[in-house]
Order: C-alpha cells, then structure tokens, then sequence
C-alpha cells in the first residue's frame, strides 16, 4: 500500500539518467526517477513523495518513491527558473531574510538596495533589473497554472513564450490549446493541462487541435508535405483513443478547411496550408521563371573559356552554355567529383560580365557549405537564414544573381521562403546533388522538380579524378549506383579497417538471443577501440589548431559520423568516449541531467530557436546581446562557463555568432559533437571522417545514407567495422519518394 513522504532533500548518493537515491534532511533514505529537470537541482528542495519503503541491499531501508512533486516556495521558484541572475542559493536567503511580499516590493520600487546583499553587484543587479521588469507579469500565471501540476520546466516555457501576451492566464483558460503555438510544447502537454482543467475529451477545439498536431507531425517526421484522409483519421484514433468517432474528425476537417489551415486536395489527400501553399508558390514559380530569356551574355563562348583559362567537360560547358544563351533558372545536379563547383564557378563569371560581384550572392543551408561555394567560386555568399533574416525587411533581395548550393538538403518552407526573395527577374542557379539524403523536415523538392522537369536540368556524371591514389569520390559514386567499391584496397584517401564477428553467420545459428547480444556488443566494443586508435593519430593535429585559436578548422578537422544515435556505437554513446579523448581535464564543467558538458567542448545546437547572441567582436568588446535565430546542426565549441549565473557561452565560427545559455537549457538545446549522425552532417565538410559500420545499424544502412557519409570526408574517410554490414549497405537502394504536393498538382 503506497504512503506519503514529506520532506528536504539533503543530499544526492546517487544519480545515472534520472534515477537517483538521496537523503532528506530528517535521515530517511529515497529512491526513484525523476525527469522533470535535473536531479541535481532538486537538492535543498521540499518534496512530497508517493511510494513504498523497501530494504535495499546497499543503502539499507529506503523509501521507494512513485511519484515526486516539488513543493516550491512560488516566489522562490519563480526568481530561479524564470528571472535571470538569482542563484538558488541568493533566492533562498533574500526570501528568508526579506519575506515573498517585502522582497516583491524591493524588486519592483527599490531595487538598488540588493546591492547590500551579498552574492550581488552591479553586474548581477542589471541581469537581475532587466530580467525582472521583463517577467514580473508572469508570476499570476505560475499562481494560476500551479493547481495543474504543471512542471517547472514547462511552466518557464509558457512563461517565456507568453512574456508580451495581454492576460495570458484568460486566454489559456479561454483555449488551453494555443499553447500548441509554443515551440516544444505540442499538443500531448497542451492536453494534458486541458484535460486537468476539465476540457472534455470530445470538445471541438480539442479534436481540431489534435487534427493539426497529429498532420503536422506525421509530415515532419515522414518528409511528407500531404497525406490520406485514411491516414490522418487513423493517426487521430490513436492519439485521442477513440473509435468510432470518424464524425468528429469530419467536422473538424471541414472547420480547417474552412478556417484555412488545411487543404482538401486530389484523391482525398489533406496537407497543411502552410507547406500546400509553399509547394504551390514553388510550383508556378519555377514554371514561370522557366520562361524567362535573360537575353544572353559572352558571344563567342569557346574564346572566354580559353581567355579566362577555363577547361570544362561537355556536360559541364552544355550548363555554362545554356546560362549564357539566356536562361533565367537552371537545375545544375551533379554527383560527388563531377565538377559542380567548377561549372558553378564559370556560370558566374560568364554572368559577371553584366553584373557587377555586388549583384551576385551565392548561399547554402549550412555555414560550411556556404563557405566553401565562396572559397571555390571567389563570390560572396551566406547561409539562406542569414540572408533571410539580414533582408527581411524588404521585398526582394537586392540581387541579380542567386546561386542556391547543396539544395538537395532544402526543405518546403525554407525553399520558398527563399525563393519568394529573389526578385523575379534574377537569375538563379540551383544546384544539388539529388544521390545525397533528402531533406530533414516536409518535402523533396529538388527531387521533385526534376522528376517534374520544371526547369531546364543538367546532369553531370562524368568523374573527374584527382589521381589514383585518390579514391573516395569513385567509392562514393559506386556506393550511389548500389555496387560495392574496391573498398579493401589501399588509397591515400580511403581506408577500411575491418573489424568483423569471425563466423558470424554460423554463430548466428547456433548461440543463444542473449550469447549473440553479448558478442555483438562485444564487436562494437572493439570498433570504438580502433576508432580511439585513429583518434590518438589525429590528436596533436586537432589541439595545434586549437591552441592557435583556428576554431573554425578545429570543428572541421576531425568528425566520427554514425547512422544512429542510439546503442554503443550511436552518436550518444561515442560522444561520452570521445570526450575522454579531446578534452580530458576541463577547467570547468556543468553537469546536467546525465550530460556533461566541458569547456573547451566541441558541441552542436539542436533546435530552431531565438536565443541571445553577440557577433563575435561584439562579444570581445563587451557589446549589448541581441536576439538571432540558432538554426540546428549549427557547430560551435563551448568557451566559457559561469557557474555563478549558470550560464555557458558558445562561440559558432561559421556563423561568427556567441551564443548564452542557461544551465536549464542545456539538455533540449545542446549536445556534445565529437560524434554526430549522419543525418546532422548534411551540408558539412572534415577533412578527416570515420564512420563506424556494423550490422546493429543495419537497419539504417542504404546507399544514400553511406554516399552521404562517405561524401562528407574532405581528405581521408575511414570507415571502421564489418565489412558485411558495409558491403550489404551498398546494395541496398532506399526510394526517397515522398508524398508531396508537388507530385500532386
């Protein structure tokens, strides 16, 4: 029969991923999970706990707690989860010595007299001064949303998110599903507080709500811009639990329609308006600009080509050529080393002839892509976001000329919110690579337009060679056409070491579920042991670059990619050993909810999110932040950590942007990059890679997704593992078809 515990948390013994066993200050011993935040923060805490008491071998008699919930002072949480510069500890001791209402009153009328405590200054009193007058409002909504049982961590959220709304407390409880507006909240959390606040589970706004979660979701997660009725109704029955109840979801159905945030197309499909209308504007876009004749440029193009010392292959100088006759959109695709970086290069110096370099902007989804279309080509170029953001105040972006790299990677909305950007008499040049994995989020565009043949295309195939010592771009373009490369010869680029199951097919047969798990994980083992034998080659190279403050070539010199993030050889797992390896006695370090983060940490951003941020001379010179959008997969290396304020600083040299964050932050908004999958370095470039193959990620395994790894090596890829695995990857073909609707217009 289960008890109540009420009581402080002393101290931790304790904690791996959630799990903990701690002591209360009365002596009494407690154990169970807990993953509202991290456990850490949970010392000094008054709890009340639900369980049982049991023996436990170790730490002897124990209360073995169900549920845990915080029983925080509401002013005390509020100073240290939403106002920014109160430590738990200041918090703690100004509310003991002033009380929750004096104090209240010092912060909002006499606020200088902090100074008199001690733990604050100037510096913490102007963090402390700005944050206050910016989220005071904010605490009648921690008093409304309390009876709930709403989290800290999702009560901050809503707190943040809702800082400039007008009555926020009557408008949740007007419709508690707005909060499904807020980033990494959702519908499952909006629903859960809907429902304690006695929402009933067949109320329209309810179904409606479920209807956009459950087609938004399906499309982002799938890749899919449009999906069946069928679908959608099934998805539906499964989040709400209901049956039988199809008479619901047509009648909200006909409220989207109508309200404008679905669309009813062909063949009963259904996608939300937003990627309908950019995979529409896309559509009638490029069928337009198609039409265009730019008039022409060099006249005697063979005599340019030789002045300007340029040699070009025919599939190259037939895409050169067609540029120059006149045509306004151009699909450049061409596989690994078949020379779309050159044939780019020459398409803009033939345009260069009438536009000025100021008129001619080249961009890419990531900042190492874009930098290296710059480096290849000598004209200026940026990512798509910060073009974006840097021109959003006008209607078109002040070009003649856009050249769009690595477009395979684009999704829906980004594309056309791009696109929507160049004035409709530039010219643009798409180019891609359509072998490569399609983008992360709804749609397929690039693939689409060619299958479609929106525009005039031009395909290169034909290799070009460095030397025979070089092989990785011929093992590349064999993985594509699904046959296995020479991959056990010696190159100067490429190396398999191979680390195999001896007899595994026969074990396979013969041991037990439990005796080939354990031999499996014993392989894997044995991979990240020659793995680590690569990285203690590499080292001394890495730490040069790094002690002499080259960031930017540190991030990209040395990158372990791998299919999975999960299990021994995931990105997660590799990340903890490789940290052991890069940075073994940090200075400082923050640990946070089974991570840990280190300075001097090689780390990546995870999410789409407005952050405060400084350019880099900003942050030397000691600038005010701003706010800027941090796209994910962005690559950085952690610099700075002040445990004071429980903040760490992110320097992104490709962005040349320093980035703060809160210790709170940390888990939903950073990992470590040591590792990294193969789907977060789309775009990116290391001179030296090392993917990990073996047949616990054969699920994963095709040609797209190992013609992308092996692409992103720079100088040296060295893949590590079975040679099996590899090798039954290569002949695997993977359709990348996704239900759009582009293929549905």
């Amino acid at each position: 029969m289960n008890e109540t515990l009420i009581g402080q948390i002393d101290k931790i013994l304790f904690e791996e991923e959630g799990f903990f066993i701690g002591v209360l200050k009365t002596g009494e011993k407690i154990s169970g999970s807990y993953h509202e935040s991290d456990v850490q923060n949970l010392k000094g805490s008054a709890i009340t706990l639900t369980g049982y008491w049991q023996e436990h071998k170790k730490y002897g008699k124990s209360f073995k707690f169900e549920f845990l919930k915080v029983n925080q002072n509401e002013l005390f949480f509020f100073l240290t989860k939403i106002v920014k510069g109160f430590t738990k500890k200041i918090s703690a001791d100004l509310i003991e010595q002033f009380g929750s209402e004096e104090l209240v009153n010092i912060l909002d009328n006499d606020i200088e007299k902090l100074l008199e405590f001690k733990g604050i200054k100037e510096k913490r009193l102007k963090k402390i001064q700005a944050s206050w007058k910016q989220f005071r409002s904010m605490r009648r909504l921690g008093e409304f949303l309390s009876p709930f049982d709403v989290s800290p961590s999702l009560l901050t959220t809503i707190a943040s998110a809702m800082k400039d709304v007008n009555e926020p407390c009557t408008k949740i409880k007007d419709n508690p599903y707005i909060l499904t507006n807020i980033n990494s909240i959702g519908f499952k959390r909006a629903d859960e507080l809907a429902l304690k606040m006695g929402v009933d589970k067949e109320n329209d706004g309810r179904v409606s709500s479920a209807m956009d979660y459950v087609l938004l979701n399906y499309c982002e997660a799938q890749g899919n811009s449009c999906i069946s009725k069928e679908v959608l109704f099934g998805g539906l029955d499964e989040l709400l639990c209901f049956t039988q109840k199809h008479y619901l979801y047509e009648a909200a159905l006909v409220e989207r329609v109508s309200g404008g945030s679905i669309v009813i197309m062909k063949n009963d499909r259904v996608s939300p308006a937003r990627l309908y209308d950019a995979e529409k504007f896309l559509y009638d876009d490029f069928k337009a600009r198609a039409k265009l004749d730019s008039g022409g440029f060099v006249k005697n193009l063979d005599e340019f080509l030789v002045d300007s010392d340029l040699k070009l292959g025919e599939q190259q100088k037939e895409a050169v050529s067609m540029v120059n006759k006149g045509a306004s959109l151009l699909f450049l695709v061409g596989y690994a080393g078949t020379g779309k970086s050159t044939t780019s290069k020459t398409i803009l110096d033939v345009l260069n002839t009438r536009y000025d370099k100021k008129e001619i902007m080249t961009c890419a989804l990531s900042g190492i892509a874009s930098q290296r279309i710059s480096d290849t080509t000598g004209y200026e170029s940026a990512t798509i976001q910060s073009l974006i953001i840097k021109h959003e105040s006008s209607d078109t972006f002040p070009y003649s000329v856009v050249l769009i790299d690595e477009a395979s990677m684009i999704n829906s909305s980004l594309f056309a919110r791009l696109m929507r950007k160049i004035s409709k008499k530039a010219i643009v040049i798409i180019v891609g690579d359509d072998a490569q994995l399609p983008p992360i989020g709804a749609g397929n565009i690039l693939s689409d337009a060619l299958t479609l043949e929106l525009a005039p295309t031009v395909k290169l195939t034909k290799i070009y060679r460095q030397s025979e010592e070089q092989a990785i771009t011929l093992i590349a373009n064999e993985i594509r056409k699904g046959e296995v490369p020479e991959y056990r010869e010696k190159y100067e680029d490429f190396e398999f070491v191979d680390v195999s199951v001896q007899n595994y097919y026969s074990l396979k047969n013969q041991l037990s579920q439990d005796e080939l798990k354990n031999l499996r994980d014993e392989n894997s083992n044995n991979i990240i042991s020659e793995i680590v034998h690569r990285v203690i080659e590499s080292i001394e190279k890495a730490r040069y670059r790094l002690k002499n403050k080259q960031i930017k070539e540190y991030l990209n010199y040395f990158q372990v990619i791998t299919p999975m993030k999960g299990g021994i050889l995931g990105s997660n797992n590799l990340n903890v050993v490789l940290q052991e390896y890069f940075n073994p006695n940090p200075k400082k370090c923050v640990k946070r909810s089974g991570l840990e983060f280190r300075l001097m940490d090689k780390v990546v951003h995870t999410k789409n999110e407005n952050m405060t941020s400084w350019s880099g001379d900003g942050f030397k010179l000691g600038e005010e932040s701003n706010t800027r959008r941090i796209f994910n997969g962005m690559s950085g290396l952690l610099f700075k950590i002040e445990e004071e304020d429980e903040q760490l600083f992110v320097f992104y040299p490709n962005e040349d942007v320093v980035v703060v964050y809160e210790y709170e932050e940390l888990k939903s908004h950073l990992m470590l990059s040591y590792a990294l999958t193969i789907h977060k370095v789309q775009g990116m470039e290391y001179d030296i890679v090392i993917i990990p193959m073996s047949f616990t990620h054969f699920i994963m395994h095709n040609t797209k997704l190992i013609y992308t790894a092996v692409t992103r090596a720079k100088h040296k890829c060295i893949l590590v593992g079975e040679g099996g695995a590899f090798e039954s990857g290569c002949k695997k073909f993977e359709s990348t078809r996704r239900d759009t609707v582009l293929l549905e217009l």
